[in-house]
């Protein structure tokens, strides 16, 4: 059987954070403001696998009111949907994600980012496609003051 799950994400920037984008910090002036390293690209791919398995969402498991989760990095969210899946014989096939955002340009680090979010997922990086999509300066995203991700998983059963 195969199963397929989705997830999206979004983030305010402020200037004086860390901009972590896919388990890698990306230069730029300002970072996504969230309890953890408010990584979207991870968060959204996480409620991704997670919703394959119908086990809810990032924040269920890692709640922004627990401390223990304060700056931590999302790759340890991944590392965590993994093994759930891997403990319910799902292995997962591909991951589809797009982020939003007007700058920085992202295409140059998306194969940094398919590198880390493949180690923490134990799948290959072609198995992880990356995409970047402007907001046509609309909105909070258009004027750079958030950033998002839409992401999709798909999971077999063993």
């Amino acid at each position: 059987m195969t199963f397929s799950g989705i997830g999206y994400d979004l983030h305010r920037l402020r200037e004086g954070c860390k901009l972590m984008i896919g388990g890698i910090e990306v230069p730029f002036e300002k970072g996504s403001v969230g309890h953890s390293d408010g990584d979207v690209l991870s968060h959204a791919l996480c409620d991704a696998l997670l919703g394959t398995a119908c086990l809810g969402d990032i924040g269920t498991h890692f709640p922004d009111t627990d401390p223990r989760w304060k700056g931590v990095s999302s790759l340890l969210f991944l590392d965590h949907a993994r093994q759930l899946l891997e403990d319910r014989r799902l292995h997962i096939v591909h991951a589809d994600a797009v982020v939003i955002c007007e700058r920085p340009k992202l295409g140059p680090h998306f194969p940094a980012m398919r590198a880390a979010l493949a180690k923490s997922l134990g799948v290959a990086a072609e198995q992880i496609s990356l995409k970047a999509k402007t907001n046509e300066g609309l909105g909070e995203i258009g004027r750079g003051e958030a950033i998002a991700c839409h992401a999709i998983a798909t999971v077999r059963s063993h």
